[in-house]
């Protein structure tokens, strides 16, 4: 059985799905980055650019894999 996706329309234009998942996971992670420097999420780690951006993969891993 596969996956059917269905693209974004926006003005009769196509958006890969893959686009929209991308950019879902950038606002979440936006609206995340507050949370994480009130916890300390920077102090954890040795380089926290990376370990946000690893963040960013997996919420987008996420969001491909179960949408």
């Amino acid at each position: 059985m596969t996956n059917t996706y269905r693209e974004l329309v926006i003005g009769g234009v196509l958006i890969a799905p893959i686009v929209s998942y991308a950019a879902i996971a950038l606002l979440a992670f936006l609206m995340l980055r507050p949370l994480l420097r009130f916890i300390g999420f920077a102090r954890i780690f040795s380089n926290p650019s990376l370990a946000e951006l690893c963040l960013y993969v997996a919420m987008f891993g996420m969001l491909a894999l179960f949408f």
